[in-house]
């Protein structure tokens, strides 16, 4: 067997494995609709959507941290920037924004009270 063809062989048998490891939904559930690069880019351009330069620059006000992952999904008919956020203390937390508005809709994780008590100057009168 020449060294192409193990390869090949090896390969092959690399995606197997992966395919069989990938989690299928649970139930048969359908994953929560993404919204694809071009309509993301659609929408920022029609106006229907804040620019997430927007989000990003309000998130570092607010909370600080380092944003570890950003989606932009539609959530009951609605577009929302989801956002996972490494908080300097080790936590992350999960913020979801009303993409067309920037209004903070949903905020997720452990000891939310101490949140906005992380950055200095950031409070109740930031928000």
């Amino acid at each position: 067997m020449n060294r192409l063809t193990a390869f090949r062989r090896f390969a092959l048998v690399g995606l197997v494995v992966l395919a069989a490891a990938a989690p299928a939904p649970a139930g048969g559930a359908e994953p929560l609709p993404k919204v694809d690069h071009e309509r993301a880019r659609t929408a920022r351009a029609s106006g229907e959507v804040l620019p997430l330069a927007h989000i990003l620059s309000r998130v570092e006000r607010d909370f600080g941290g380092r944003v570890i992952e950003v989606e932009l999904e539609r959530d009951d008919g609605e577009l929302v920037y989801e956002l996972e956020l490494l908080l300097p203390d080790g936590r992350v937390i999960e913020l979801e924004f009303d993409a067309r508005t920037g209004e903070l809709v949903k905020l997720e994780g452990a000891r939310l009270e101490t949140v906005f008590k992380l950055r200095p100057g950031a409070g109740a009168a930031s928000r």
